[in-house]
Parts: C-alpha cells; sequence; structure tokens
C-alpha cells in the first residue's frame, strides 16, 4: 500500500496565526503497519497578527475576529490548493491569550465549516501544545541524539510552553503564563496601550505603578523582560516559578529531574525566532518594532547565564512555526488494520471523550465503573484496552466479560462505544464484545492505538481498513512517542 495524503497545520496563537500544508505517504511496513512516511511541507503561510475585535465597547470587544480568521483560512486552504475532501489529518489549536477571548470556543465551530471533522480543532490545550511544539521544532534532532536530553522552551505571546524529551519522546510538559504580548506598545517605545491581567499582576509583583496610557521607563522594562527571563532560567533548572505564571493549575517546578538540569535548551515560538536569528547575524529589530516585548525578552535570553552553552549544534528545524508543524506531522496517528467496524457510517466521531482504560487484569466492577459514564455520555465514549497475556485467550476471556457486563447493563444501542486497542487483535476483541453480533451496539475496536494520558480522541473515516486518530487534551506529563 503506497498512497500520498494531505496534512494540515494551524496555529494561532496571543501574537501570530500560521498554516502549514504538508503530504505524506500512507506506506505498509515489513509487518503489515501502515505509517504516515516522507512527510514534506508543500505550503507555509506568512506569519501574520492574530486577529482580534479590540478597542471599541461593543460587546464583541474582546474577542476573535472569526470573519477576518474565515478570510485567513479560506486564503490558506485556496493558496495551498488544498481540496477538502483529501485531507486525511492534522490538528488546529487556538493557544495562550487567543484561547482567553470571549468567543474562542466557537473557532472549532469555523474550521469545521471548511475542513469537516478531519483535523483535531482544540482551544487552550496547553500540553497538547508544548508535545507539538517539541515534536515540531526538535523532535528529529531528539530521534537523531537519542542519549541526549532536550528542553524546549515554546515562547510566544502569552505562554511558555516547556517540554523535556529524549529519543524523540515528550516525558514532560507544562505551561507558564511568561510571555511578550501581556504588554502591548505602542512601536517604538513603552507606551502601553493594552495589558493584560497577568501582565498587570508582574507589574504588581515588581512594584511598578503603570497602566494602559501610561509610559514605561527603559530601566522598567528591562527589570520586567528581566524578571520574566529569571522564570524562563527556573524551568530549565527544575527551580520553583513564581506564582504569578502559575494559572490554570500549572506545577511551580516543572520537573525535578536530573535530566532537565543537565539538558539541551532550545527554543521555538515568536521569540525563539528571534533568539535564532540573532545567533545567525541577524541585527536585533527596533525597540519594540513588534508592539511588545518578545524583542527584550530574546536579547535578554541570550546574554543570561543559564542559556549560555547550552544549545551546543542544536538548531530546531521549525521555530516559528514549530506549533503547526508538529500538528501536521504528529497530531495525527494511523491505526492498525485489523478493526472491528460494523457500522463504518458511525465514523468520523469528535471529540469523543476518554473515560477510563481497562485490562485483561480487571475486575468486573472496575470495567463497569467505567463502562458507566461511556452509557451516559450522548455523544458515546471511548476506553482505551490493555491485552497482556497470551493472546488468544487474553482477548476471548476479556471479550467475553466485556459482553456479559454490555448486556447486563442494558448498554444504549445508539450511543457509540470505541475500544481502542494496543495489541493487534482489534477485529477479534470486538466480535466477543459484540457477543458476534448478538448484541444490539454500536461497538468500534481500533487497534495498534499506543494509549495516551489523554481527555479526547477524535477518530476519523476509514480509508483502506485504517482510521487516522488524533489524541488531545492531554494531561501535564507523558511518554509516548
Amino acid at each position: 500500500m503506497s498512497e500520498t495524503v494531505t496534512l494540515v497545520g494551524l496555529d494561532f496563537g496571543s501574537t501570530t496565526s500560521n498554516c502549514v500544508v504538508g503530504s505524506a505517504g500512507l506506506v505498509r511496513g515489513a509487518v503489515g503497519r501502515v505509517e504516515l512516511s516522507f512527510v514534506r511541507a508543500r505550503y507555509r503561510s506568512e506569519l501574520v497578527f492574530t486577529p482580534l475585535i479590540t478597542g471599541d465597547t461593543s460587546a464583541a470587544a474582546d474577542s476573535l475576529d472569526l470573519a477576518a480568521i474565515e478570510g485567513l483560512l479560506e486564503r490558506w486552504l485556496t493558496e495551498a490548493s488544498v481540496d477538502p475532501a483529501e485531507v486525511f489529518g492534522g490538528g488546529a489549536l487556538l493557544t495562550g491569550l487567543a484561547a482567553e477571548r470571549r468567543n474562542a470556543a466557537t473557532l472549532p465551530e469555523v474550521i469545521r465549516r471548511h475542513l469537516g471533522d478531519v483535523l483535531v480543532a482544540a482551544v487552550s490545550d496547553p500540553y497538547l501544545e508544548s508535545r507539538m511544539a517539541f515534536l515540531g521544532s526538535v523532535g528529529e534532532l531528539s530521534r537523531s541524539h537519542p542519549e541526549t536530553p532536550i528542553v524546549n522552551l515554546d515562547i510566544g505571546g502569552g505562554t511558555t510552553n516547556p517540554a523535556l524529551g529524549r529519543a524523540g519522546r515528550v516525558s514532560a510538559s507544562e505551561c507558564y503564563f511568561i510571555g511578550a504580548r501581556h504588554w502591548q506598545f505602542e512601536p517604538g517605545g513603552y507606551r502601553i496601550v493594552r495589558m493584560s491581567r497577568y501582565g498587570a499582576a508582574v507589574l504588581h509583583r515588581l512594584g511598578i505603578q503603570r497602566g494602559v496610557g501610561d509610559r514605561l521607563s527603559a530601566t522598567e522594562a528591562d527589570g520586567v523582560a528581566g524578571f520574566l527571563v529569571d522564570n524562563l532560567g527556573a524551568i530549565v533548572a527544575g527551580e520553583e516559578v513564581d506564582e504569578v505564571f502559575c494559572a490554570h493549575g500549572a506545577r511551580r517546578r516543572f520537573v525535578a529531574e536530573p535530566q532537565a538540569r543537565e539538558a539541551v535548551v532550545t527554543f521555538s515560538g515568536g521569540v525563539g525566532e528571534l533568539v535564532y536569528a540573532h545567533r545567525a547575524g541577524a541585527p536585533w529589530p527596533t525597540t519594540t518594532a513588534f508592539g511588545d516585548l518578545g524583542i527584550d525578552l530574546a536579547r535578554q535570553i541570550v546574554a543570561a547565564p543559564w542559556a549560555a552553552g547550552r544549545s551546543g549544534p542544536f538548531t530546531p528545524a521549525s521555530v516559528g512555526r514549530a506549533t503547526a508543524w508538529g500538528l501536521l506531522r504528529h497530531a495525527t496517528e494511523v491505526s492498525g488494520s485489523t478493526l472491528f467496524l460494523p457500522k463504518p457510517q458511525l465514523l468520523p466521531l469528535s471529540d469523543l471523550p476518554i473515560v477510563g482504560r481497562i485490562g485483561s487484569d480487571s475486575t468486573d466492577e472496575a470495567i463497569r465503573s467505567v463502562l458507566e459514564p461511556a452509557a451516559r455520555n450522548e455523544a458515546g465514549a471511548a476506553v482505551q484496552v490493555m491485552l497482556d497475556g497470551p493472546a488468544a485467550e487474553t482477548v476471548r476471556s476479556l471479550g467475553m466479560r466485556l459482553a456479559g457486563i454490555l448486556r447486563a447493563m442494558a448498554y444504549p444501542p445508539e450511543r457509540p462505544l470505541v475500544l481502542l486497542v494496543e495489541r493487534n487483535f482489534g477485529k477479534t476483541l470486538g466480535h466477543y464484545a459484540g457477543d458476534w453480533g448478538k448484541l444490539d451496539l454500536s461497538l468500534l475496536a481500533i487497534d495498534e492505538v499506543v494509549a495516551r494520558d489523554a481527555q479526547f480522541v477524535r477518530i476519523g473515516a476509514p480509508r483502506d481498513q485504517i482510521v487516522p486518530i488524533s489524541f488531545f487534551g492531554l494531561r501535564p506529563t507523558e511518554t509516548s512517542p
């Protein structure tokens, strides 16, 4: 099997937005496993400021400009010659301060109007963002230097998303509200024209009594940037980050592992792009040329002792577009081909909650406790299945127990129940769990799916006996490839 498919990555951030479109081959390997291979970018949009409605008193103030975003999306897809019907997968993320706009939750609807349900589209999924930025920026470097731990700091306008990885596998991720655009200035100076609540909290912490309309002195601006950079240093040193940056339950200490303190440090995001441009010999842009503290942050990072000598020969592949490239390349996985799909018309399924994990050693009571919330959810649910021991007997035993429990609890036939199976026994397990067609169920079993510490999964439409799969709502730490 060899087929070329289209992948799309969309990143809508605090400051900028961009689109990357790529092509990949669906290739069946020697062991029969179908994988995405030979991924290449065929279109990279320019970086544009994320369209916002600001500066008025209407109900739409402090919102995303959805009409402008829709126009951008239409232009990008046209320029890239994308036929939505040919898109296999990828992802779209709305992140940082943009995700806090009052109409942020409607962005996935805009994306789905143009691309249907082929992309995972999420608002404010910081751990997915950290992981995608790592894989999009230094994933290949990490795989080619498997003994070297890497901490990637994805620094944008609203947040810094660190991720620690080795050999292409992310072992820890987090999100801190350290960003360049918490203060917006008139370009060329430090007169504040807009400030986030996080920016106001930082000024208060530093004893700087300034508000919108006031002007920071050069010394004050230097102090604010220095405070942010000191906390970036705390992240990579395994020290506590100031609580002012730890919104939404972020851990004060990113990781305490010795490998993090010994890791190579890389950067992505808009601030990372400035760092690497300067290291390559480009002059610094003029003061607040982009209307925020991005240039000040980058200058202090370059001079920071904790950053000196930590990058070695490592230069990321995609810096400013790391998240979009990561979404394109790594947000979508391919299932195995021994699927149980008696009702393929149920697919695609979007935003399907993962309600728990069961295994061959789970008690009937434990299995029922996982299936009960699935039965209550009108949209259906997914369950991760871990199989150990001799294949035939393990699959038969677990499948028969599932069938008995589903029958006893009168599982609603109209509600999709998806079994995500790590090993290649999806079809057999599905047959046993459905009692070989005797139970009226909307049951699917998708095999060769590595378990993820995630809250949701998206399962695409069948394509030559496989389906595309995307996870989101990731937890702070995870160890998947």
